[in-house]
């Protein structure tokens, strides 16, 4: 049985037409997903890659 992922909304992008991407973090993996499409496709990252993804995003 799985557990529902508690999603929310990633802000560090700008302010280009409101939030474009979701996140919900999981001890073994960062799924990322569009937020304009929630059914669509997730990716899932390792936290260390997440990690290292947001600390250039925030430059």
């Amino acid at each position: 049985m799985s557990t529902a992922r508690a999603w929310f909304e990633y802000s560090r992008g700008g302010d280009g037409g409101g939030a474009c991407a979701e996140v919900a973090a999981h001890p073994a993996a960062v799924h990322v997903r569009d937020s304009r499409n929630p059914e669509g496709p997730a990716l899932a990252l390792p936290p260390a890659a997440w990690t290292a993804f947001t600390a250039c995003v925030g430059r």
